[in-house]
């Protein structure tokens, strides 16, 4: 099944300001690792989620261009905050504030992807929620999803171009 055709009860899920939600990958988004917050807020048991794409807690509503940018910019070994919608596995929803990083073996090559996720601020998700309902909106103008993730993709991009800022600094301008 499609992710965007799984079940969403509209549910928002929440978790401490004080707790961190951690996972590791492969270096093709396969998790390797999962704390216990990312099991409980995620509704999965570990067994059920090691060896999975981490894809599998991607919410239809987040948008295709940042998740395009967020890989982008830890395959060129740099890291990434970015406000990010998931979907537990009963079809609840949860905001964090992710920073994800590249992990380097000793030979200076990507091994994997170690992500910290926090509790965004609310005030700042007023403005993410319809940006990425907006750019959502756009990526479904189109019938080809590649040509529909070009337009999303433009639409930010001269978002950020306007506020003369990369995704890193709108993100901390929230």
């Amino acid at each position: 099944m499609k992710q965007d055709q799984l079940f969403l009860t509209g549910v928002e899920r929440h978790f401490s300001d004080d707790e961190i939600i951690v996972s590791k990958t492969d270096p093709k988004g396969r998790i390797t690792y999962a704390n216990d917050v990312f099991l409980r807020v995620a509704g999965y048991r570990e067994k059920d989620i090691l060896g999975q794409p981490h894809s599998i807690i991607r919410h239809p509503g987040m948008p295709r261009c940042v998740f395009a940018l967020l890989w982008d910019t830890i395959a060129k070994g740099r890291e990434i905050f970015a406000y990010v919608i998931n979907r537990s596995a009963n079809g609840d929803h949860y905001w964090v504030l992710a920073n994800v990083t590249p992990t380097f073996g000793p030979d200076g090559k990507i091994i994997g992807y170690h992500s910290n996720r926090r509790v965004p601020r609310r005030d700042a998700l007023e403005q993410v929620i319809p940006l990425y309902a907006d750019l959502c909106a756009e990526e479904d103008r189109e019938r080809n999803r590649k040509e529909g993730m070009a337009r999303s993709t433009q639409k930010l991009g001269n978002l950020l171009a306007q506020a003369g800022i990369d995704y890193d600094q709108f993100v901390f301008t929230l």
